[in-house]
């Protein structure tokens, strides 16, 4: 039971360190009992450390190593709308946030990948400096010969970016190609 002196519940009755964990009397904690009304909660002390877990939780139970193709399908897919959404000029509430999402991650990715052999905290930042340098300077391009159209900008971002794509592939290959020669 949580006392007026210490809201956190971070120690018991007497004052020692511990949590107070509630349970029911219809099984553990986090059960739902199928019969009859919830009954009164009762708490049982914990006075020693907590048991640390083999592995931290993630939602739904899954390793977090596991939500990372997940979490890469959603952007590119949210990017590939937007880039769709502004090359077709569908007027939509989703257009800009999307085509927004497009013309950083696509420049982001392209450069990130021209960059395998940094650490991936230098490697992010430099590729969101990059995507922002990529995107101001197709804007001043396209600005100075005027021919400036948002169709045209996001055309030019994306051939952009996957032209850095190809060229990181190529250097890659190239790379692979010329130790297997050597070996």
């Amino acid at each position: 039971m949580q006392s007026f002196t210490d809201p956190t519940g971070l120690t018991g009755p007497s004052g020692t360190p511990g949590t107070s964990i509630p349970s029911s009397p219809s099984g553990p904690p986090g059960s739902t009992g199928s019969s009859g009304p919830p009954g009164p909660a009762t708490t049982v002390e914990h006075t020693g450390p907590a048991a640390a877990p083999d592995r931290p939780p993630a939602a739904g139970g899954a390793p977090a190593g596991d939500s990372l193709p997940v979490v890469a399908g959603a952007a590119t897919a949210i990017a590939g709308v937007g880039a769709v959404l502004a090359l077709a000029d569908i007027g939509s509430p989703l257009r800009a946030p999307f085509t927004l999402f497009f013309l950083l991650v696509a420049p982001a990715c392209a450069v990130g990948a021209a960059l395998r052999g940094l650490d991936p905290l230098s490697r992010s930042v430099v590729a969101a400096g990059g995507a922002v340098a990529v995107d101001m300077l197709v804007a001043q391009a396209m600005l100075a010969l005027h021919t400036w159209t948002v169709r045209g900008g996001v055309a030019a971002v994306a051939a952009v970016s996957l032209l850095l794509f190809l060229l990181a592939h190529v250097r890659r290959h190239r790379g692979r190609t010329a130790k297997s020669r050597a070996s």
